[in-house]
């Protein structure tokens, strides 16, 4: 867990510290969803749906017969 420490500008802006930017590949203009637990925000990147393409390749999505379901 990366532990920099950003301070808020008087606009309410913070810098994503590089190490960060770089380990999760955020270029300018990515989109964030911001999201508020408590006392603590998460940032989280956007991806575009194409990015999840694939990812559920090999799960078995047949499911058993239920006795009560025709």
């Amino acid at each position: 867990m990366n532990k920099d420490i950003v301070t808020v500008s008087p606009k309410f802006q913070v810098v994503i510290p590089l190490s960060v930017r770089q380990s999760l590949g955020l270029q300018p203009g990515a989109k964030m969803m911001v999201v508020n637990y408590g006392d603590v925000i998460r940032l989280l990147p956007l991806k575009p749906a194409s990015a999840y393409r694939g990812i559920a390749r090999g799960i078995d999505t047949r499911l058993p017969d239920e006795p009560d379901r025709l």
